[in-house]
């Protein structure tokens, strides 16, 4: 795990989008459903609008416009998610889903409170900076593996899992919550 260094642009912490309409809406650019690129098994990934990191080298900067993508209610992606009996986890990315951390979160208790399918989150931002970001700290409490960090093209790495650069880190988020520093998240 290689730290961001100094010279590294770091993203300015945004505060919350909420999406038009209240914080059960979430701009969506696409669900993808039984997909195994995005964490271990089948699962359902949400792309979501919207990403300041703008990493040099990114694989989806047509997600960086916040504006972009489609409306989609917390209880429209509960029925694509709840349909689907093969997943058994599922994905928010982008996009950087911190960006809208009040619809995600709404849309994770929904899914804990729904299902019992496990949740993993991208993000661009380092999960020691999400610890001291409120409303980002609630949806980092519902979330079972964080993939933090931005992608530095420098440190690329095709090898590795679930990940693009080698300064991300695959996170085990409640056992990291409980011991209070970070617990890598390794395959069972």
């Amino acid at each position: 795990m290689n730290p961001i260094s100094p010279t590294q642009k770091q993203a300015t912490p945004l505060p919350d989008t909420k999406g038009q309409g209240g914080d059960s809406v979430l701009r969506i650019l696409s669900v993808l459903e039984d997909t195994t690129v995005d964490g271990p098994g089948f699962r359902t990934s949400i792309y979501c609008a919207g990403c300041t990191h703008h990493c040099p080298g990114c694989h989806n900067p047509q997600s960086w416009a916040p504006e972009g993508g489609h409306e989609m209610s917390v209880d429209e992606l509960m029925q694509i998610i709840e349909a689907d009996p093969f997943a058994p986890g599922v994905t928010f990315t982008g996009g950087d889903p911190m960006q809208q951390a009040e619809a995600f979160t709404a849309l994770a208790q929904a899914i804990r409170q729904r299902t019992r399918k496990n949740i993993w989150c991208y993000t661009g931002y380092r999960y020691e900076a999400l610890l001291d970001m409120p409303v980002q700290r609630r949806l980092l409490q519902l979330v079972d593996v964080l993939v933090d960090g931005p992608y530095v093209a420098a440190q690329r790495d095709t090898d590795l899992l679930f990940r693009g650069s080698a300064n991300q880190r695959l996170i085990d988020v409640p056992r990291s919550l409980a011991q209070g520093s970070v617990v890598l998240w390794t395959r069972a």
